[in-house]
């Protein structure tokens, strides 16, 4: 009998235990990649980044927005293709959703993005904030060393 009450406290407890599934405890981040339609014109790039930038606090769900220049690079795996990317940060799945059909993102998308950019690819993903920061760890194994 002992060993039932133990068993069914036991049940009990981890039954009442759940894995964080909120927003909370993830990131959402939207990468752009641009290629501009004068790649030459360092005012038009410019113009793009401020633009981009000038969002956060602007935009409900916005936590960041990092823009620049693209890094050349000889490494076969990386496209040096692009002339801007763009990586914003969102606080939930619906922020991120939201954004596209923003008043901010539309005037953007209308007055600076059509008119400098000939075309532009986008990635969206989530991270998981539980797993940030850590340390020591070599999730690709020996994979990391053939990509530098």
């Amino acid at each position: 009998m002992q060993r039932l009450s133990i068993l069914v406290v036991f049940l009990l407890i981890s039954g009442c235990t759940t894995t964080p599934t909120s927003d909370q405890d993830e990131t959402y981040v939207h990468f752009v990649a641009m290629w501009l339609k004068n790649p030459a014109n360092e005012q038009d790039r410019q113009k793009i980044i401020d633009t981009t930038q000038s969002f956060v606090g602007k935009i409900p769900g916005l936590v960041s927005v990092s823009a620049g220049r693209m890094k050349p690079s000889t490494r076969p795996v990386v496209d040096s293709t692009y002339d801007i990317g763009l990586v914003m940060t969102f606080d939930s799945e619906q922020a991120l959703n939201a954004y596209p059909s923003h008043p901010i993102h539309q005037q953007a998308v209308k007055e600076v993005i059509t008119p400098l950019v000939d075309h532009f690819k986008v990635y969206d993903f989530v991270t998981d904030k539980a797993i940030k920061g850590r340390s020591g760890e070599r999730p690709f194994g020996s994979l990391d060393s053939t990509l530098r």
